[in-house]
């Protein structure tokens, strides 16, 4: 754990400070209590002629006295031992080094939270405050003292809103963050206690890829919020009008695209059979792009040592809007644009996208299902959002106390179901032992059935994070147009220098 929540002092009320007394300093006897000493210790005055002495019979005997420094000789001496000087000022140090603890550190800390109350923050993304605020309230009774104060923010520059503020102080105490953003906030996130949830009870209850995303060096910096993978949309009234079946491998999908995809009189596409090929006009192409790769054992961290595995992902994926039997091309439309419109007819997308879809075509048919594999290969992509406990918050141990309650099963399921209550579904279940609550759901279902064997990539979209995974996505992008366009750079070319790019932004965020 990296932080020490409560400091308790036991001081006896009577214990003062003293200042340290000099051992070796002799105590001024007081010439009135010793009349005797007072009578002896006179000088006589000389009469004249007399040397300027003392009587050896009236005045006691006295310690010589060091010699002045005489021109060009050794310095004056001091009266005191060098050894006890040192003991004074050691002692000094420890006096004020104590007041410094009590009165600099722990009295602050004692004072901030003296009524026994908290006041935290969260920030969200997805959920209305309505929603949040069921839960929040059953939170406050399990815990009347601390307050919840939940704040949605925009997508949109949310990341740089995030660092700014967190570095000035003032940001949230618990806040979301996407699953690929541990090495952007590692140093600001604050490692999870064995007693907030252990790494046992985090492995049972969340999903490998979670445990992979959220884990670093043995320690817990999140718990998942929710879980979402790339799953493929099917348009239903296109296959069941050409009686095509759902494709469950890519050699059953490229016959499938081919055979659905329409050519109008002029050689353009009219119906595309899939969205894949370019990377401007397509959403989520980092996502898909990362499916590929990661489905044919490339290493996105390594892509050097795996040259052979990404270039041959890449002229898969770049094959599907070349040559004559393309599938898709540069002219179309954004694909889940095409794809609510009826004009697509696989489109690879997240659970989000359905609520876009249904809103620009409410009646249009279509099913979801899992992604094409290759043998023995049966992974997908995850892109979710976790939440986090801020390493400069105050009140530490009540975001933690908070940030448990997000990750139990009640509380997820409570969400879900208000969330409902204004929209199609809440946010999918990201515990393992909630995935049979959504069998029923035909919608939800097969994006949290592929959790158990998703992974992920740092080419994720939509993540509007203007650094990381956008610097990360231009390099890919980079290296699909090369491919795509007229020039003669060949898949391996692009991915030896797509790994150059993905060594450089690795590093610079000390990876």
């Amino acid at each position: 754990m990296r932080s020490v929540w409560y400091y308790t002092i036991f001081m006896d009320e009577n214990t003062v400070f003293r200042s340290p007394q000099n051992p070796n300093q002799e105590t001024q006897p007081n010439p009135s209590q010793n009349p005797t000493m007072s009578q002896t210790s006179q000088v006589r005055q000389p009469t004249a002629g007399q040397p300027l002495s003392p009587s050896p019979s009236s005045v006691a005997p006295m310690p010589p006295t060091p010699p002045l420094q005489e021109q060009g000789g050794t310095p004056l001496q001091s009266s005191f031992p060098l050894g006890t000087i040192i003991k004074v000022v050691i002692g000094l140090f420890v006096v004020l080094f104590f007041a410094f603890v009590v009165f600099g550190l722990i009295l602050p800390r004692l004072q901030k939270n003296s009524s026994g109350k908290a006041e935290i923050t969260y920030w969200g993304l997805w959920e209305n405050s309505s929603t949040m605020q069921t839960a929040i309230a059953d939170f406050k009774k399990r815990y009347p003292s601390i307050t919840v104060n939940y704040v949605k923010q925009d997508i949109k520059q949310y990341r740089e809103k995030l660092t700014t503020r967190i570095q000035n102080n003032t940001g949230p105490d618990v806040f979301l963050f996407h699953n690929t953003w541990l090495a952007v906030f590692s140093n600001t996130l604050l490692p999870i206690p064995d007693n907030i949830i252990s790494k046992k009870e985090f492995n049972t209850s969340f999903y490998p890829v979670a445990q992979k995303d959220l884990t670093k060096n043995g320690a817990i910096y999140g718990i998942p919020t929710e879980i979402d993978t790339l799953s493929l949309y099917i348009n239903a009234q296109l296959f069941q009008a050409a009686g095509a079946e759902v494709p469950d491998n890519w050699d059953d999908f490229i016959r499938v695209a081919r055979s659905l995809t329409v050519i109008d009189e002029n050689g353009k596409i009219k119906t595309a059979g899939a969205a894949l090929g370019t990377f401007d006009n397509i959403n989520h192409a980092p996502d898909i792009i990362s499916l590929l790769l990661a489905q044919n054992g490339a290493d996105i961290k390594n892509l050097s040592a795996t040259g052979k595995s990404a270039a041959d992902a890449l002229t898969f994926y770049t094959t599907f809007s070349t040559g004559d039997q393309k599938v898709w091309d540069s002219t179309l439309d954004q694909s889940m644009l095409a794809f609510a419109k009826g004009n697509l007819a696989m489109y690879f997308g997240y659970s989000w996208d359905y609520f876009i879809i249904k809103a620009i075509s409410p009646d249009l048919s279509f099913q979801i299902h899992s992604v094409p594999h290759l043998p023995g290969r049966d992974m997908t992509i995850a892109s979710y959002w976790a939440a986090g406990v801020s390493s400069k918050s105050k009140y530490q141990k009540e975001a933690l106390l908070f940030l448990a309650f997000l990750a139990k099963k009640e509380t997820q399921e409570k969400l879900f179901a208000e969330a409902s209550k204004t929209r199609l579904f809440g946010e999918p279940y990201s515990r393992v032992d909630l995935l049979e609550k959504l069998k029923d759901n035909t919608v939800v279902y097969p994006f949290v059935l592929q959790a158990k064997d998703a992974t992920s990539s740092f080419f994720a979209g939509d993540t509007y994070d203007n650094g990381f995974n956008s610097q990360m996505n231009k390099y890919l992008g980079d290296a699909v147009r090369s491919i795509n366009s007229n020039s003669s750079t060949s898949p391996e070319t692009a991915v030896s220098t797509l790994s150059q790019g993905v060594s450089q932004v690795l590093k610079q965020y000390g990876q």
